[in-house]
């Protein structure tokens, strides 16, 4: 096919890419270590390249040549004829263990620097050029996180917002939300700019010692959202895995009789809305997007009634019958919250405050609490993707994968929300990955531009290639074909040629 002749960047993706190292295997495949891998497309043209993350957990692993660093899933002991003192000393400090900087699920913008980003306090510099490994960047150095998201936010200023949970600071365990801006002042040009990091806004964890999981939050003009899941991790248990043996994962619990707690943070005030709101208990890894509208906050998740997810992608469950095996116990379904922060105060108990026209409720309970029931706009996507420039803002169209009940994307998928309409690009044995929106220079319509996404390919007699789609019609512009092997990956981001610093060789 033909690729537009405005398309000139590069497409940037991370994921888990190596899952045995000597005789050791990974147990988890989101534990694999990074790998990163770009399509530079120039005047026509597509170069693919890839490159393992040269993290300190892949240097000690690969120097050891067996996995000695902990990953989620798979706890890891230290070599232990490196010093005779590890095994006490590494008991005391692993009550917060020390996290791993094998950041593999997406890649973060921040000024005119990329950083691969993970789940830990960790981030890697990475030249998105040759994919080269630069320095490593602690947050907890600038504000008291142990685990971030990988899922930042970027404002119109170009400043990052994302939110960490500091975990017992002080006796207390909160999540934290902070800035860094994308640039330094002239003067301290020798300064980092995570220097700069400032702290908007702390919201307490209900439980001290049993913190909520987040992959992802969700912004507006005016607040920041956040989803207080049932999907915890125990802080005791957690204390004592690396004694135990045990993975950090199996530190995880869902308690399907708990409530999930929504969360509303005001931008300029950096106050959370007092109003108690809350849902039934939930599963959530991705928002997708969120909007004001009348004095009501609009926001869309893609969430799971248990924690299946996760499990299905233990290595052991990935056999060469996983297609067709496998099932998930819970479909990933599109919800749409609506929560009114105004409304009139003296509202009947048990009425419906909902003002928009949906058929998302939010109820007043005797106490002043707001439960909120969500309207479904569709079921079976999952790694939603929208118009960047639509975040935060009313918005029409979602791009995603389409898992149905197995966790395998076959297919990609656009929806409509307003109209619930939905297109599809499908082809057999291809498993698509997080389909990522480019828009054309100058466009003016929502989706005005195109759609790539990496297809793997089950069928061994077929090569793997990206995929271009008019994002309009959803049909197909062109494909590059790779001749090598695409590793299944997470996440990504597009990089316009004038975004990215260097000529490409």
């Amino acid at each position: 096919g033909q690729l537009p002749t405005w398309l000139q960047g590069i497409l940037l993706r991370n994921g888990p890419g190596m899952h045995t190292v000597g005789d050791t295997k990974y147990n988890h495949w989101f534990d694999g270590m990074a790998l990163l891998h770009s399509f530079t497309f120039k005047n026509g043209e597509v170069y693919y390249r890839s490159k393992y993350l040269r993290s300190d957990t892949y240097n000690c692993n690969i120097e050891a040549n067996r996995i000695v660093v902990s990953e989620f899933g798979t706890m890891a002991y230290p070599d232990p004829c490196k010093n005779i003192f590890a095994k006490a000393f590494s008991y005391l400090s692993h009550t917060i263990p020390e996290f791993t900087d094998n950041c593999l699920i997406n890649i973060m913008k921040t000024g005119d620097d990329f950083y691969a980003t993970g789940e830990t306090n960790f981030i890697r510099k990475i030249n998105p050029q040759n994919l080269e490994t630069l320095e490593k960047v602690d947050y907890s150095k600038y504000t008291a996180v142990n685990l971030a998201t990988s899922h930042p936010h970027y404002d119109s200023a170009g400043n990052i917002l994302n939110m960490g949970t500091s975990i017992v600071d002080k006796g207390k365990t909160k999540y934290i939300i902070f800035k860094i801006p994308p640039s330094v002042p002239e003067r301290e040009k020798k300064k980092s700019r995570f220097k700069h990091l400032e702290v908007l806004c702390s919201i307490h964890s209900r439980s001290l010692l049993h913190p909520s999981y987040y992959h992802s939050f969700g912004i507006t003009e005016n607040y920041i959202v956040f989803v207080e899941q049932p999907f915890k991790l125990d802080m005791v248990k957690l204390a004592t895995a690396y004694i135990r043996g045990v993975s950090w994962a199996s530190c995880l619990t869902y308690n399907k009789e708990d409530k999930t707690w929504l969360h509303f943070v005001d931008r300029r005030t950096k106050k959370e809305v007092s109003t108690k709101f809350y849902t039934d208990a939930l599963v959530l890894f991705h928002h997708v997007n969120a909007y004001e509208e009348d004095g009501h906050i609009v926001f869309d998740v893609i969430a799971y009634t248990d924690n299946s997810l996760y499990d299905m992608f233990y290595l052991k469950n990935l056999t060469k019958d996983f297609e067709e095996n496998t099932k998930l116990t819970s479909m990933p379904t599109c919800k749409r919250f609506v929560v009114p922060l105004q409304y009139d105060k003296d509202a009947e108990v048990g009425s419906n405050l909902v003002k928009l026209p949906s058929t998302a409720t939010a109820v007043k309970e005797k106490d002043g609490s707001i439960y909120c029931q969500p309207e479904t706009l569709c079921e079976g996507i999952e790694l939603p993707r929208i118009n960047y420039d639509y975040n935060g803002k009313k918005y029409k169209y979602v791009y995603a994968t389409e898992v149905k009940w197995s966790p395998v994307p076959t297919k990609i998928a656009k929806l409509n929300v307003q109209t619930k309409e939905m297109l599809h690009w499908e082809e057999d044995h291809c498993w698509p990955s997080e389909p990522i929106f480019v828009p054309r220079p100058g466009a003016k319509e929502e989706d005005d531009g195109i759609v790539l996404t990496c297809i793997v390919v089950s069928d061994p007699k077929k090569a793997p290639f990206l995929l271009v789609l008019d994002a309009k019609t959803f049909k197909e512009l062109g494909r590059a074909i790779v001749d090598v092997e695409l590793h299944l990956d997470l996440h990504g981001m597009f990089i316009p040629e004038k975004d990215s610093k260097t000529e490409t060789e």
